[in-house]
């Protein structure tokens, strides 16, 4: 009886040590654990853009077991490039660098290190070990329109920016164009702040669009600091990249927001399956990179029935945001009724849609 009970605690043993042999594999690629690094353009805590690939990293380590590094606050410029190199000399092989002005240093960077992994978000330039990732966030920005054109009294909505760069000003289309599908007459007012992480210069945008009637502040911005002016000032608000509920309990409505984490995820397995390619990835609410924020009771009551009706159009391919007619500023059609805005042209555009009071660069 003891000898069974030997062979039985040494079978037990074996087992044990061989599933921890299985899943230390697993983090591992060549003999040597993967680590990835995450390069954060704002602070862990802002509540917005880098809170959510915040939230993707530690669902990375939730799921896969792998080691993570991260340095927040690396402003747009070269700089970067010695941030990359810490990393890599901390033995990390898999690098995602979250913003847009990253792009040009990475792609420097990663002719450098041909044999470190790099992910760049929202930018163009892609490589043999460069993917970019990106998602339709124009899907609920569209949503996000349908909540505050059925809200607004005054037909006039703010919208702080951040910079006139293809990203931000299709989101502005985008959410213009949800506006106009219920409400013909309003019209979206943008402010430009040339940052993306300033609460202090993103609110007083935010007031400086209220002072001009505007009842309802949208944003494309990091902080919430454009949901605290609503707030204050007793308006409503249509935040961007989280769930913004806590930070202006009476005036925020709902947000189109990001869901990081599953790419990032499947982006590690690839690599520890040794099946990882260069790509550029580009999905919706279908792949559920993107999403809209409940909506509160803030919104107005008829807003979810219609959110829920041009929400399964998109899920099921029957819907496009950008299939035209769509007109630009000067009534010019731009996207002819029976097409849409290409991939392409939406990466490139650099015009606003009817019915968007604002300049690009001074055009």
């Amino acid at each position: 009886m003891k000898k069974l009970k030997l062979l039985s605690i040494l079978i037990l043993s074996v087992l044990i040590a061989f599933n921890s042999c299985g899943k230390e594999e697993k983090k591992t690629v060549d003999g040597k654990k993967l680590i990835m690094g995450f390069v954060y353009v704002g602070p862990i805590g802002d509540g917005g853009w880098t809170y959510a690939h915040e939230q993707g990293r530690r669902l990375v380590e939730q799921e896969t077991g792998i080691k993570t590094i991260f340095k927040e606050s690396v402003p747009e410029g070269a700089e970067i490039k010695d941030v990359i190199r810490s990393m890599i000399d901390q033995g990390a092989t898999l690098i995602a660098a979250t913003s847009f002005g990253y792009m040009d240093y990475v792609a420097e960077i990663a002719k450098e290190y041909p044999n470190i992994k790099f992910l760049h978000c929202s930018g163009y330039k892609r490589g043999e070990n460069l993917s970019t990732y990106f998602g339709r966030i124009e899907q609920p920005r569209y949503l996000s329109g349908i909540v505050a054109g059925m809200k607004t009294k005054t037909n006039k909505i703010g919208y702080v920016a951040a910079f006139e760069i293809p990203e931000v000003i299709r989101g502005i289309n985008a959410f213009t164009l949800g506006i106009k599908s219920v409400n013909p007459k309003a019209e979206v007012y943008v402010r430009w702040t040339h940052t993306w992480q300033d609460p202090a210069k993103e609110k007083e945008a935010a007031k400086a669009l209220l002072d001009e009637n505007c009842d309802i502040i949208a944003q494309h911005q990091d902080s919430a600091g454009p949901q605290q002016a609503a707030e204050e000032r007793g308006f409503f608000s249509i935040g961007y990249n989280s769930d913004m509920t806590k930070t202006a309990p009476n005036a925020y409505m709902t947000a189109p927001i990001w869901n990081w984490g599953p790419y990032y995820v499947e982006e590690v397995k690839k690599v520890l399956a040794g099946t990882w390619k260069s790509e550029d990835y580009w999905e919706g609410m279908n792949a559920d990179i993107v999403r809209l924020a409940p909506l509160t009771s803030n919104a107005p009551g008829a807003a979810q029935a219609k959110v829920d009706e041009i929400k399964k159009k998109i899920l099921d391919g029957s819907f496009n945001v950008f299939k035209g007619p769509i007109k630009d500023q000067k009534g010019t059609i731009r996207v002819p009724a029976g097409s849409a805005l290409s991939d392409k042209d939406q990466l490139t555009c650099n015009w606003f849609v009817q019915g968007v009071v604002g300049k690009i660069n001074n055009k």
